[in-house]
């Protein structure tokens, strides 16, 4: 593909960044990686990452899906800033107005978990499945339900991750680790939230603890509720915590116990294996939706 073909993805978690430079997964020409310190420090590294497909005019536009909460709506005075997060020294960041200033090319904002439930949607597990739901967990919890191929969105942009799930105090009596709600399914099942439980990081905690069993209870109930509301055709599990697999089957087993036959389809029962599934992009989930939201800016998607 020629160089003038090629679109930026950025994938701004809270953890890290991952920038790309391609067309879809089978065409990436460039990619770095590198951790979410200051937005001064980390927005440098993003535009120092893009400023020479820029210059050479390689670049047609370039597609963020970003950490939040943020503003999303292009109408609105704040749109591009990432408002009321809990990660240090993020909240009120102009993070659109920076990338636009310093690189000057068209660029589509939009939530990471919708970015990467688009880039699932675009070329991965849930292609040509609509409606679709993407659910990461990790460093945050978050949710994208794409309906029409498109993002549902309503006054604001969707909190998935802060619904309030079953907290059974005496199976698990931490009090949660969300600063404004405590426990809600964030609170009780992010990334941050088992390491202040347990003191280490939950890719160091043994495959055998007890607590698994209690993180995929937390998780299917939560899926429980989504698919009550939304009852998409495909639900994909991403972020860090998802990376321990064993996660997965122990959710669908979760899963038809807790809607107790109230709902009767295979994929919510014998079937579940094959309705929700881990990203098939990876890591890359969300750099693609990137690229995937550029292009459509771009009329190209």
């Amino acid at each position: 593909m020629a160089k003038s073909q090629l679109f930026g993805g950025i994938e701004g978690g809270g953890t890290k960044f991952i920038c790309i430079v391609g067309s879809g997964p089978d065409e990436i020409v460039d990619e770095v990686r590198f951790a979410t310190t200051t937005p001064q420090e980390t927005l440098h590294k993003v535009c120092g990452f893009f400023l020479p497909y820029v210059r050479e005019k390689h670049l047609r536009s370039i597609g963020i899906g970003c950490f939040g909460p943020a503003d999303v709506e292009p109408s609105s005075p704040t749109y591009g800033y990432i408002t009321t997060t809990p990660k240090p020294n993020w909240k009120d960041t102009n993070l659109l107005g920076v990338l636009q200033h310093e690189l000057g090319v068209p660029i589509a904002l939009d939530m990471d978990v919708a970015a990467s439930a688009l880039g699932e949607h675009t070329w991965g597990a849930s292609q040509g499945l609509d409606p679709s739901f993407y659910l990461t967990v990790g460093t945050g919890i978050g949710g994208t339900y794409l309906l029409n191929g498109k993002t549902l969105r309503g006054l604001i942009s969707s909190e998935m991750g802060h619904i309030r799930i079953p907290h059974d105090q005496q199976a698990d009596p931490y009090p949660g680790w969300c600063p404004f709600h405590g426990d809600c399914f964030e609170g009780l099942a992010c990334g941050p939230a088992i390491q202040e439980r347990f003191g280490q990081p939950a890719e160091n905690l043994p495959d055998n603890h007890p607590f698994w069993d209690l993180e995929a209870d937390y998780i299917a109930s939560a899926l429980v509720n989504y698919i009550l509301v939304f009852s998409p055709k495909k639900i994909v599990l991403g972020g860090g915590v998802m990376h321990r697999s064993f996660l997965f089957p122990r959710i669908h087993r979760r899963l038809p116990a807790l809607l107790n036959g109230y709902l009767n389809h295979p994929l919510f029962n014998s079937q579940a294996d094959e309705y929700i599934v881990p990203p098939a992009l990876g890591y890359l989930s969300g750099a693609l939706g990137g690229i995937a939201l550029a292009m459509r800016l771009d009329g190209d998607g």
